[in-house]
């Protein structure tokens, strides 16, 4: 009788795959360890364009954020400039006054905690960060009432934050512009 032999199983076969699998996995996590350092001191050393720090400790005392400089203002180019303030649980200014079709220039900060501004109704959407100065431009087509919620949970009075928005017509605006009423809504 002839014998056949059988094939050995190979004792050592699941040591070998489990020792081939950890080390996949261990390769794995040694590139993401080594994307996020090198991310991180990149940005240290060369931080993303556009980022304007500013002190938000000092943001009522001096700079462009007094009191004084808050609101919407008419540019010479025929823009409008509105500079404002997020804080625990309010917007300043806490209503403004602006013209329809026309650029708007938004720059705003924080004072406290990450806040969000956005204007229902239109695609503006930015995130006020402590610390720096956030700028965007939209132009509000429609003339209207617009409510301007914060989109960042601050606080247990994040649900009552919001300002509102009234667009006039262009010549409406410049009317309530040489009245100096341009912060108010009415």
């Amino acid at each position: 009788m002839i014998s056949i032999e059988q094939p050995r199983p190979d004792d050592d076969a699941p040591a070998r795959a489990e020792r081939h699998w950890a080390a996949v996995a261990t390769g794995c996590i040694a590139i993401i360890v080594a994307v996020i350092v090198f991310t991180s001191i990149h940005w240290s050393a060369m931080p993303p364009s556009g980022i304007e720090p500013i002190d938000p400790t000092r943001l009522h005392i001096s700079g462009e954020f007094v009191e004084a400089n808050l609101g919407a203002r008419s540019q010479p180019d025929g823009s409008v400039l509105v500079r404002m303030i997020a804080q625990q649980y309010s917007f300043n200014p806490q209503c403004l006054t602006l013209p329809a079709d026309t650029s708007v220039t938004f720059r705003a900060t924080s004072a406290d905690a990450v806040h969000g501004l956005f204007i229902t109704g239109t695609n503006a959407n930015a995130m006020l960060i402590p610390g720096y100065v956030t700028t965007f431009t939209t132009a509000l087509r429609k003339p209207g009432a617009y409510l301007m919620p914060c989109q960042e949970f601050c606080g247990t009075g994040h649900a009552a934050m919001w300002a509102r928005i009234t667009v006039v017509s262009k010549p409406e605006f410049a009317r309530l512009s040489a009245a100096k009423r341009g912060n108010d809504c009415e």
